[in-house]
């Protein structure tokens, strides 16, 4: 029997942790489930534990040797050189112990959502331990060891035999993912991002467009800083449809970061909670649109762990469930529960106060600035369209 929406989760997946005052921290997932069933939103039977990828599976994207060096660093035997040469033992990728082990079940978490949504088990997957955007073919980067997105989308391909549109709205670009695909007309890379000219990892842009066979099939819209809600979702609302009707995939990936929203401490976006009430509604749309439902939705950034990421990522997993209740008050067992670790007042409400932060002097400016970059990253689609109505 199918079910509807599954929840990839054990407690493992916490175990992808750097060190303690790394940025990226894994226990936002564990936050966000708490919240969601503190609501009652969720059953036993859609819980559904990750399994390992196999090394097979990660040499769809990794490069074997860069698999055995992640493994030597995991028990304290690469070398400061040569993990150099890897990307490891870096500020943004530090050495941990186990750090193979809990890589590869990271990216087998976004696998087995994978498996569930394409066997027709499940209609929709919710893997908040994936969205590793940033991971190249033999290196790691921007808190990536390996990219989970890459893996599922190849593995997708051969398994499957299927068109993937790739959505990502992570505040950083997905660069990881673009690459690995830069080139193959049956993967569609849609991102929305910060601009790269103040952000990691500085790429991005409206003329990445693809190449060869795959020209044409990667979508950037790098948007200025300080852009608020309104243009941010104009800006996704046209691209999100346009790029869907032009591709008609066969299964949309959405990767999910949750570090536009103004309190991110890496970013310098100012979006609210109003943008993730919209992102998973209209991709939910488009996958029941074109895709029979096929949804598959991983986590990705987002560093305000306490008082932004539960509720966002809350969000998705309510929107895939048509549950309605995300309105008013957060639960009050939820915010007892974890005040006393939260170094910050935690949220009492699912919406941010309109006064959140002062006025943007240059909302106007920044509006029509996006709004030009939406026109010149979506010209090929409204250019063919044109041509083909003459």
């Amino acid at each position: 029997m199918m079910k509807d929406s599954v929840f990839i989760y054990s407690e493992d997946l916490l175990s992808y942790k750097f060190n303690t005052n790394h940025p990226f921290n894994q226990i936002r997932i564990k936050l966000t489930l708490d919240l969601i069933q503190d609501l009652q939103a969720i059953r036993d039977d859609q819980l559904i534990p990750p399994r390992p990828a196999s090394d097979d599976e990660l040499q769809l994207i990794h490069d074997p040797r860069y698999i055995h060096a992640v493994k030597l660093a995991g028990i304290g035997q690469l070398s400061a050189e040569q993990a150099d040469n890897y990307g490891l033992g870096t500020e943004d990728v530090p050495i941990f112990q186990n750090m193979h082990e809990a890589s590869s079940l990271l990216v087998g978490g976004t696998l087995t959502a994978v498996d569930l949504v394409m066997s027709g088990k499940a209609r929709h997957a919710l893997h908040l331990g994936g969205g590793l955007h940033h991971g190249f073919r033999g290196k790691a980067s921007g808190f990536c060891v390996y990219n989970d997105s890459s893996v599922a989308i190849k593995y997708i391909q051969e398994k499957y035999k299927a068109r993937v549109l790739y959505i990502d709205t992570d505040a950083h670009h997905g660069d990881g993912v673009q690459w690995s695909f830069y080139d193959d007309p049956n993967v569609c890379t849609l991102s929305i991002h910060e601009t790269g000219r103040y952000l990691f990892p500085g790429t991005g842009n409206v003329n990445e467009r693809g190449q060869g066979k795959g020209y044409g099939y990667s979508f950037n819209i790098p948007l200025d800083a300080f852009t608020e809600d309104e243009s941010w979702l104009d800006v996704y609302r046209a691209s999100i449809r346009e790029v869907a009707e032009f591709f008609k995939p066969d299964v949309i990936l959405t990767q999910n970061g949750a570090d536009s929203h103004f309190h991110d401490p890496l970013t310098h976006l100012s979006a609210t909670m109003n943008i993730y009430r919209e992102i998973p509604k209209l991709a939910h749309e488009i996958a029941h649109q074109y895709c029979d439902g096929k949804w598959i939705a991983v986590g990705g950034g987002g560093y305000d762990i306490w008082r932004v990421v539960p509720r966002a990522w809350a969000l998705i997993w309510l929107e895939m469930t048509e549950n309605s209740n995300c309105y008013g008050s957060l639960p009050s067992g939820w915010i007892n529960r974890w005040k006393d670790q939260a170094p910050i007042p935690l949220p009492v409400k699912w919406d941010d106060p309109e006064d959140m932060y002062k006025p943007i002097p240059r909302k106007l400016e920044i509006t029509e600035k996006n709004k030009q970059t939406l026109e010149k990253a979506l010209y090929p689609i409204r250019n063919q369209n044109k041509t083909e109505s003459i």
